[in-house]
């Protein structure tokens, strides 16, 4: 039996409520994008002001749309969304996703509209997205009800995140930075004013979703707190899932409410809660997103004791200062490692952990090294500093080093600085399976988000 929330994701028809010619109007702009997101299913305008509606039928109401639909997209104004919920429910259609805004997040006024929105719906059996939202994108199936124009904001190609996020402004961020990256989603939902589904029954839906290998939660408030905890480790028992809080200070719980009208709650509680569901808390934007491509990438180390090699010995200290701030180790090298690397490498190789490769290093270098390292059972995983600038190191860096990751078996992850050769030298490793990260910091974080889920 089909999961109740598959409509929004996999629905035969959709009806686009508010299309509009005029090029600022967030119908139109919904409607172009669903069209060029691929979308195979029957699209269907609603807009009693147009007989058509770029080649195609435009109906007055909900009421009037023909077969198949099963998702409403309901972009009009705050005042009209209860009327057109009641036309929607009169013609039988049981998902939407409320794109308005106006709601509870401006005040006395816009809460009345909202609980009435919610009564209406409650009334008919709708489920809702929204309001206040963008609603969701899940290019798979060619689902985008994002109403940012393409030209203005990329798109990620399918892939295997999941995004649930209350921010349309973090959702559309992290979608950009993932398509930058060549990084795909599976799902990405912003839900804003949450008057129904929120991240409780998402992940629910996507414990099970065959396309979902990771998840990613923006988090300012949480739906249901039980609920929460049992769909959250009902989903961790499958696939990691990772959430950054907002709203931990008073100030910050104060910009949360005016935002999507949520209550930011203590966070003391939240952390006990993703603890006892094991999910990986981050603490940044920054963090969430490297975490999320390390999941991606690679798979979580068995202990914590971490190895690093680099080319650069200031950016070598820079990661055992942060390895150890977030929680991991960095143990001496075995005797046994030193004496045969002593005798591997030039004298000038600073050999410790860190390993320094100095300016003097090779492709075969950084190869040896990770496999030879990570072989030792002293180490469950490598952060590996590659700086490009450097003569001995060629087209065939990432190549290597993703050869001696997998003749270890040890997860790693890389970081690369500057220069015109780093894009590359990314897009190499990437496409190895080699997680990549502009700064040492960011590098050491991703690891520690790795290791906080038991392999």
């Amino acid at each position: 039996m089909p999961h109740p929330l598959e409509p929004f994701f996999t629905p035969r028809g959709i009806a686009v409520v508010g299309v509009s010619e005029k090029p600022e109007k967030l119908g139109g702009i919904i409607w172009e994008n669903l069209a060029r997101a691929g979308y195979r299913g029957v699209l269907h305008a609603v807009n009693p002001r147009y007989p058509s509606f770029r080649g195609a039928p435009c109906y007055p109401s909900l009421r009037e749309v023909p077969d198949p639909v099963d998702l409403a997209v309901l972009a009009v104004p705050a005042p009209s969304v209860p009327g057109v919920l009641q036309d929607q429910g009169a013609r039988g259609i049981r998902h939407a996703v409320i794109i308005s805004g106006g709601f509870a997040e401006a005040g006395p006024e816009g809460a009345a509209l909202q609980r009435a929105a919610e009564a209406v719906a409650r009334e008919h059996g709708i489920r809702v997205v929204g309001p206040n939202c963008l609603g969701i994108y899940a290019p798979g199936n060619g689902i985008d009800t994002l109403f940012l124009p393409r030209e203005r904001l990329e798109r990620p190609g399918p892939g295997g995140l999941a995004i649930l996020s209350q921010s349309g402004a973090f959702l559309s961020t992290l979608l950009d930075l993932l398509a930058q990256e060549g990084m795909g989603v599976s799902k990405a939902v912003n839900y804003g004013n949450r008057i129904d589904v929120g991240e409780s029954p998402l992940l629910e839906y996507l414990a099970e979703d065959p396309e979902t290998r990771v998840v990613a939660i923006y988090m300012e408030s949480v739906d249901d707190g039980r609920r929460f905890v049992a769909a959250a480790a009902r989903c961790t028992r499958v696939k990691p899932v990772l959430v950054v809080k907002v709203g931990k200070t008073e100030a910050a719980g104060r910009a949360a409410r005016s935002h999507t009208a949520a209550l930011a709650g203590r966070h003391a509680i939240y952390r006990a809660a993703f603890r006892k569901a094991g999910v990986v808390e981050v603490d940044s934007f920054e963090a969430l997103l490297d975490g999320a491509k390390a999941f991606l990438l690679q798979h979580p180390p068995r202990g914590k004791r971490i190895l690093i090699i680099t080319n650069g010995g200031g950016m070598g200290v820079a990661a055992v200062d942060r390895v150890a701030q977030v929680g991991l180790e960095v143990p001496d090298l075995p005797e046994a490692l030193a004496v045969r690397w002593r005798s591997r490498f030039p004298p000038f190789y600073t050999i410790g952990n860190p390993l320094d490769l100095t300016g003097n290093s090779t492709d075969e270098d950084f190869a040896t090294a990770i496999e030879e390292g990570l072989a030792d059972p002293a180490y469950d995983a490598a952060l590996v500093i590659a700086l490009t600038p450097v003569l001995g190191l060629s087209d065939r860096l990432a190549e290597r080093i993703s050869q001696a990751a997998r003749a270890a078996g040890k997860p790693i992850v890389c970081c690369s600085v500057g220069g015109r050769r780093t894009p590359h030298l990314v897009r190499r490793l990437h496409a190895e399976g080699i997680p990549v990260f502009p700064s040492p910091e960011r590098a050491a974080e991703a690891l520690a988000a790795l290791v906080k889920r038991k392999p």
